[in-house]
């Protein structure tokens, strides 16, 4: 629709006329419909667009009759409002209805038809009337974004305010050549000359979007479990948005949700990146006053949410902000009509009722998998393709999956064969939780091929949970007493008597197979850490034993006494430390000692302890136990009741929480970012156990997720026929690659 400057009869892009002759598609339209055959609003105006550029060239007279009747043939999807349109629909496809009629174009339409869509127009125009006195830029902005349907009743001195660096108006091509036809300006002029050097004689919906395309196969990668075999050409890309981040670049900063999305990632992943970048968006009305904004946009909506989660200070209150009117705008558009036809608010209500603490990584991948779209569509002006997926990596996160499952099955089989090796089926008092102990291991350490870390994780938190149940129910004080002191004899336990069998079997199940993950956690670090192993356990049970005595004597202990001991009695001393050890990074002993990993285990074993005491405070209570809750209670000689006391520990459990992703996320760090990041998932794996009840307990309330990431196949919503995914194919995974069983047998691979 262009002119060659100086000469109005001839098109500034023949090439781009070229293309439109030779790309129609057999029914009379253009557009994207590679998989969806359904007509849509969107290839309606495509193909309006290309009749008018034809007639205006006066080119392709069997082209244009072909897409008038395609037009005339779907002209009553104009007016139906279910179906999802375009932004700025109603205007820019009324616009250039009346252009293709001012220009003689005659469609093969019924006058009611005709009479409607020039009544659409009049009144979205008479609406922009109405909001005259609106100066807002969200309204401006959006003005300016469809200019294309606008045309000359636009005022383009103050469309231009919003033309880019690049020359661009939001690094849209559409309206960018309307600025030319309308209001001819040098730099939208180079912007669209290098669109079409660059792609040639199609250019694409929106461009640049390199950073926005890069980041949500980042996030898709992160998001399906396979993102460690690319981890490489994440780092490229994340040190790239980084810097331009640094340099606050447009294609950042002028997009809502790139900004967000770029803020979680590179925060997430270590990069320093500061609230403060957020500012102008940390008010509702900083938001609303943007396009986006203005748009009722609910995907940058829902990264501005997903951004503020990833707090790691108290001092971040734009982040706070951001959080609460977010979130309360998004709980709105869940309580909205629409909530049945928008995909996306199934994604918006996962990340209300599920913050991504509060969850395991296996079973959001198990989620993330079976919701993924190959095709990657997106609808602004039009629908297009911003960042085509690639297909192979749905096969690859699919695949991993499948054979990660395969590899669980066999590891639980293993640990309940273990558990009765050991008679621990036979201790009637103890919880026979084997199941849910592997669901966390299985769930946070997913790897295949970490399955030494897993059994480790798994072992020893079954042997925590009957410790627990001994000290909390069945033993006595004889029977507690003489537990610790063989423990602490550990090698030379023949030297004293085992006072009842029950210590027996539970003191050779922690013997034997401590020693046994010792030597394996020995070999990986080459030095012999059976000895800490041991330590860990001495600890945890002389806790235990500190509070079975404060019960039998009634005892009431200080805040801080209880919480310095409650820290190791929580039992998550003999789970995590040795699950490092087989993780495959060497860990000195200074690292071990060092400050930084014992704040690291203090912060996650304060979340869950404190977590735990919400959820059994009633329960321990009748016990005659005391905890957090109950503590503050009593301390505040009646000031306080039990829900305030709650409310306290709820707030000290975010602080903990902030603390520890903090140091999780630093960069210059004496302990291994592998090893930090496994005590974050075990605080995840307490939030999601505790946040609502207590999950562990329950012999129902964890059931769905133990067969959603050990037992049920995948369930793939695929509609891109061509993507063809065999989930009945075992294969297998080594670096990324695939293999099937014959190939792994013959050496060979494909990709």
């Amino acid at each position: 629709m262009v002119p060659l400057q100086g000469f109005p009869q001839a098109p500034c892009f023949p090439q781009c006329v070229e293309w439109i002759l030779q790309n129609q598609c057999n029914n009379g339209s253009w557009g994207i419909n590679e998989y969806d055959l359904s007509t849509n609003k969107s290839s309606l105006l495509s193909t309006l667009a290309c009749i008018i550029a034809l007639k205006k060239w006066n080119v392709g007279p069997e082209h244009i009759m072909r897409g008038l009747h395609f037009v005339g043939r779907n002209f009553s999807i104009v007016m139906d409002e279910q179906i999802v349109a375009p932004i700025g629909f109603n205007i820019i496809f009324t616009g250039m209805f009346n252009l293709a009629i001012g220009i003689g174009l005659e469609f093969p339409i019924k006058q009611f038809e005709f009479d409607a869509c020039l009544h659409i127009r009049q009144m979205e125009l008479n609406r922009f009337v109405k909001l005259a006195g609106d100066k807002s830029y969200g309204r401006e902005a959006y003005m300016a974004y469809i200019a294309e349907g606008l045309g000359n009743t636009l005022d383009w001195d103050v469309v231009m305010k919003f033309q880019r660096n690049n020359g661009s108006l939001f690094n849209s091509p559409s309206a960018t050549a309307a600025a030319l036809i309308y209001n001819y300006n040098d730099k939208a002029l180079q912007y669209l000359n290098l669109l079409v050097g660059k792609f040639g004689s199609s250019v694409p919906t929106v461009f640049p979007i390199n950073i926005y395309c890069q980041l949500s196969m980042v996030d898709s990668l992160e998001k399906t479990g396979i993102s460690r075999h690319f981890s490489s050409e994440i780092k490229s890309i994340l040190d790239m948005t980084y810097s331009l981040w640094l340099q606050r670049d447009e294609e950042i900063m002028l997009d809502v949700e790139t900004c967000a999305m770029a803020f979680r990632i590179l925060r997430m992943n270590g990069y320093d990146v500061y609230s403060d970048d957020l500012s102008h968006v940390a008010k509702a009305s900083a938001f609303h006053s943007s396009l986006q904004g203005y748009l009722n946009d609910t995907k940058s909506l829902l990264e501005l949410y997903r951004a503020s989660r990833v707090g790691v200070s108290k001092n971040e209150p734009i982040l706070d902000d951001i959080g609460f009117w977010s979130s309360s705008l998004l709980m709105e558009r869940m309580c909205s009509d629409e909530v049945q036809r928008v995909p996306i608010l199934g994604e918006v209500e996962y990340a209300l009722k599920f913050p991504f603490y509060a969850t395991m990584e296996r079973l959001d991948h198990r989620r993330n998998i079976e919701c993924f779209d190959a095709r990657g569509y997106k609808m602004l002006k039009t629908t297009y393709l911003p960042c085509r997926v690639n297909e192979d990596h749905l096969a690859l996160a699919v695949e991993d999956f499948n054979y990660s499952q395969f590899i669980y099955q066999d590891e639980l089989l293993h640990l309940e064969s273990w558990v009765k090796e050991n008679k621990l089926n036979q201790l009637q008092f103890a919880r026979q939780k084997q199941t849910y102990c592997y669901l966390s291991a299985s769930a946070t350490i997913f790897p295949p091929e970490l399955s030494d870390a897993r059994i480790s994780w798994a072992k020893n938190s079954v042997l925590v949970t009957v410790a627990d149940d001994f000290f909390d129910v069945a033993g006595s004080k004889e029977e507690l007493e003489n537990l610790v002191a063989l423990v602490e004899k550990w090698d030379e336990y023949h030297e004293l008597q085992f006072c009842s069998e029950t210590v027996r079997i539970l003191f050779f199940a922690i013997y034997t197979t401590v020693n046994q993950l010792g030597e394996r956690a020995s070999a990986v670090q080459n030095r012999d850490v059976r000895k800490h192993l041991v330590e860990l356990w001495i600890q945890t049970l002389r806790s235990a034993l500190s509070e079975a005595e404060w019960v039998r004597s009634q005892y009431v202990p200080t805040i801080d006494e209880y919480m310095i001991n409650a820290n190791i009695s929580y039992g998550l001393g003999p789970i995590v430390p040795p699950s490092l050890y087989l993780l495959g990074h060497e860990i000195l002993e200074t690292v071990v000692k060092d400050q930084e990993m014992n704040e690291l285990f203090r912060l996650m074993s304060t979340c869950g302890r404190l977590l735990n005491d919400i959820q059994g405070f009633e329960r321990e209570g009748s016990q005659g136990k005391v905890n957090s809750v109950s503590l503050h209670v009593h301390y505040s000689d009646g000031s306080m009741s039990s829900e305030a006391a709650k409310k306290l520990v709820r707030e000290s459990i975010a602080s903990c929480r902030r603390d520890l992703l903090r140091l999780v996320l630093m960069k210059d760090s004496v302990v291994p970012k592998v090893c930090k990041e496994l005590f974050w998932k075990m605080c995840k794996v307490n939030h999601l156990f505790y946040s609502q009840t207590d999950g562990f307990s329950s012999p129902k309330e964890m059931v769905g997720a133990v067969n959603a990431v050990i037992y049920e196949p995948l369930k793939l919503q695929i509609c891109d026929p061509s993507l063809k995914l065999n989930q009945n194919n075992k294969n297998f995974l080594k670096n990324g690659a695939l293999f099937t069983k014959e190939e792994k047998k013959e050496g060979s691979c494909t990709a």
